[in-house]
């Protein structure tokens, strides 16, 4: 039962306590926040008490679970942290074949345990990123286009909302309760309308994939495998899907095909694989193997800058030379030009639709800068700037989970047609803009 009182509970850590410096580091190091406290809630109760003591004191707080807010949102500067991550609890319900999880799971925890009772879930290709974030932004990896995005599996949820002038409390959300809300979760972006703390998921059987991996050396052939994949990917077999990653050092190509064999993936891919001489591995394996080890990003880089675009029309020439030329020119080794293939399951909207409104681009791409030291900021901060810039004109649309700081119209650009029924909803949830942060969905004037 929620308690009435105003206290903070759970693991509380104040600024000059043990532990404060590492507690309140986010995976992106080129922001840094210095809040006042960070609560480690243990339970709903102690993020609603959260949401109450920070209300009553009238200071800022931040709702954070994996750390990967790419802009640093998750934080603010002396204000309260209200820390999901421990709240990593799962259950499946065999009967209904859905799964209730906790919002502390990152997605490789979720991964595994699913997979351990035989069940599978879309999710992103980064492990260590929180899965409760993937989710209420869309959410999509290597089997979205069999299985759809992550936020269309998303059936319930149980949220800390705010109530009144100074208080909150737990709601249940699914089809027949505050089903505007749920909608909204699915893909209308984390913490615009309280804090999640559970998901109830709708689960799909596990099934063994083949997993290949392709690198080519050298930046010779980018023209031609770009070609290609864009003409490709998009309209696969929708057991498929692949990403490509751009480095300076060349490009690689991810690709999985769920349930099915070593010759299925090889086989759709030849046109690809004809290019140039890359080196290529494929395994055959449980998803949740696969997965362990498709996160390839670099481990030792720790700042970043990226800007999210999606695609409705295949690339030009015209376009595709900017690539290259960005390409060539990136400001370090880890900075690279990321892909990901939609079309297939993409299209279909679960149930009682959805906030995500990208479902007819091609693909997801964006560019982005990995450096280390502040001698290369500026370098690689107007390096994504300008990359971006030049593909302007050949994009539409941007991705919540990643968002894009300096345009001036990115709630169009993340949500699309939905910006009104999403700034409806903000009012009805959170009329005092109790939830806000820098791009949070901003209520509907009455």
């Amino acid at each position: 039962m929620v308690t009435t009182t105003t206290e903070l509970t759970g693991d509380v850590l104040h600024a000059g306590d043990p532990g404060y410096e590492a507690a309140r580091q986010g995976w992106n190091r080129l922001y840094q926040r210095y809040p006042e406290s960070i609560v480690f809630c243990r339970n709903t109760d102690d993020v609603v008490n959260a949401v109450r003591w920070a209300r009553t004191a009238g200071i800022a707080f931040r709702a954070r679970s994996g750390r990967h807010c790419l802009e640093g949102w998750s934080s603010v500067d002396g204000g309260l942290v209200i820390d999901v991550s421990r709240m990593k609890n799962i259950h499946v319900d065999e009967a209904s074949g859905t799964a209730t999880i906790g919002t502390g799971l990152v997605q490789k925890e979720a991964v595994a345990a699913l997979g351990e009772r035989g069940y599978a879930i879309p999710t992103g290709s980064e492990g260590q990123v929180g899965l409760g974030g993937v989710v209420l932004g869309g959410g999509f990896g290597l089997l979205t286009r069999r299985m759809g995005l992550a936020c269309d599996k998303l059936i319930a949820a149980e949220i800390v909302v705010a109530e009144g002038t100074d208080s909150a409390r737990a709601i249940h959300v699914d089809a027949n309760n505050h089903a505007d809300l749920l909608w909204a979760c699915r893909g209308g972006g984390g913490n615009n309308f309280g804090i999640a703390t559970a998901y109830t998921v709708k689960l799909e059987k596990l099934a063994d994939v083949a997993f290949l991996y392709a690198t080519w050396s050298g930046l010779d052939h980018l023209s031609a495998i770009l070609r290609t994949w864009q003409r490709d990917a998009p309209v696969a077999d929708e057991r498929l899907t692949s990403a490509i990653e751009i480095y300076q050092s060349g490009p690689t190509l991810a690709a999985l095909w769920y349930g099915g064999s070593r010759k299925d993936v090889t086989s759709a891919l030849e046109p690809l694989l004809e290019i140039g001489a890359p080196e290529v591995t494929v395994s055959e394996d449980s998803w949740p193997a696969v997965y362990a080890d498709v996160d390839k990003a670099p481990q030792d880089v720790y700042n970043w800058k990226f800007f999210s675009q999606f695609v409705k029309s295949p690339f030009p020439e015209d376009a595709i030379d900017l690539i290259c030329h960005f390409m060539a020119h990136s400001p370090s080794p880890a900075s690279n030009y990321f892909l990901s293939g939609f079309g297939g399951a993409v299209r279909n909207e679960p149930p009682g639709g959805s906030a995500f409104p990208h479902r007819d681009a091609l693909f997801y791409c964006e560019p982005g800068a990995g450096w280390n030291g502040s001698d290369l900021t500026a370098t690689a901060l107007g390096w994504v700037a300008d990359f971006a810039r030049a593909l302007r004109p050949y994009v539409d649309g941007a991705y919540v989970n990643v968002p894009n700081v300096s345009a001036a119209d990115w709630q169009a650009q993340y949500y699309g047609p939905h910006v009104d029924r999403l700034r409806q909803v903000k009012a009805t949830y959170d009329p005092f803009n109790v939830f806000s942060f820098e791009q949070s969905v901003p209520p509907k004037a009455s």
